[in-house]
């Protein structure tokens, strides 16, 4: 069984900065790309970055040049660095572990406000 677990959100200030991190276990967790997405209020669950297995990252035009996306696989954990944070990023944060074919697995979601 999978189990993706989000941390580090929380409430910043507009500019400011988080680090999301997300702990896999229950499967061979340096084979998958990873990716985060986001979905706030009354709206679709975006797609915000993916890293594969090789490395090679994809980024929502909105947070490119902003946010970066690396993964530690000797730790089976994911990151999402987020910097110069705007309002329009609140949302809750899901760390997504994709598979060839098959719905992949969530995790549970982290929500990160950013107000002043």
């Amino acid at each position: 069984q999978v189990q993706l677990v989000e941390s580090g959100g929380g409430l910043v200030q507009p500019g400011g900065s988080l680090r999301l991190s997300c702990a896999a276990s229950g499967s061979i967790f340096n084979i998958y790309t990873m990716a985060w997405y986001r979905q706030a209020p009354g709206k679709q669950r975006e797609l915000v970055a993916a890293i594969s297995s090789g490395g090679s990252t994809n980024y929502s035009d909105s947070v490119k040049g902003r946010f970066t996306i690396s993964r530690d696989n000797a730790k089976n954990t994911v990151f999402l660095q987020m910097n110069s944070l705007k309002p329009e990023d609140t949302a809750v944060y899901y760390c997504h572990q994709r598979r060839v074919g098959r719905p992949g697995y969530w995790g549970q979601g982290t929500q990160v406000t950013v107000s002043s």
